[in-house]
């Protein structure tokens, strides 16, 4: 029998200002039910020992913005994922950008957004492997904004519609011998509710903690 893969899900209640962690947690747990043992924690200490604890993949849903987390946080983050380890970055997971060396990590800064309304996400690469079984899908949203680091890569995968334009809502790219994938939507529980984005989590789950999966 093969030993599920374990995936540390980070992010805040207590400390939370906009997107507490146990609602989307609950839907992530019943996603990573297949195939992944997802060990939820609000205790940012756990990102310096991640290797040890056997882990294959972080997903952050942290709710950070006004602080920074500590040298060996930010340090354990970067070697694991540099060393072969995932990261996969949901909504306000970006938040991590407090720290300006987990922004390198992601490639981006959330400069902002308007107000939250229903918004169309549409694949942009029908043959990347993370949009194996994913269409189109429209769900009420924050339409995050970002602005890309020139100096990192990155392979953008699904775009939004706002305003007869279309935007940036998932990018994946390596870092060392890892992998990061963003993925935009995940204000409130029902964002995780279509189909389609159920099956975009959990492909990028799949991509980001197997090694194997080369972009």
């Amino acid at each position: 029998m093969t030993t599920p893969s374990k995936l540390l899900l980070i992010g805040d209640n207590v400390h939370s200002t906009w997107h507490p962690l146990e609602p989307a947690r609950q839907q992530l747990q019943a996603i990573a039910s297949d195939g992944f043992e997802l060990v939820t924690t609000e205790d940012y200490d756990k990102l310096k020992t991640l290797e040890q604890d056997g882990y294959a993949a972080v997903v952050s849903y942290t709710d950070c913005w006004k602080r920074t987390l500590d040298a060996g946080q930010v340090a354990g983050l970067l070697r694991f994922v540099a060393g072969g380890g995932g990261l996969l970055v949901i909504h306000n997971g970006i938040s991590l950008q407090a720290s300006h060396e987990l922004a390198g990590l992601i490639g981006a800064h959330f400069t902002g957004h308007p107000p939250y309304q229903p918004l169309t996400y549409l694949p942009v690469q029908e043959d990347h492997p993370l949009l194996d079984g994913v269409r189109c899908f429209t769900v009420d949203e924050e339409p995050y904004m970002f602005e890309f680091d020139a100096s990192s890569p990155r392979n953008v995968f699904l775009e939004y519609e706002f305003e007869g334009s279309r935007y940036p809502a998932g990018w994946e790219h390596r870092y060392g011998l890892g992998k990061l994938v963003y993925l935009q939507p995940g204000h409130c529980a029902p964002s995780f509710l279509p189909d389609p984005y159920r099956q975009l989590m959990l492909n990028s789950m799949r991509w980001v903690a197997d090694a194997s999966l080369l972009s």
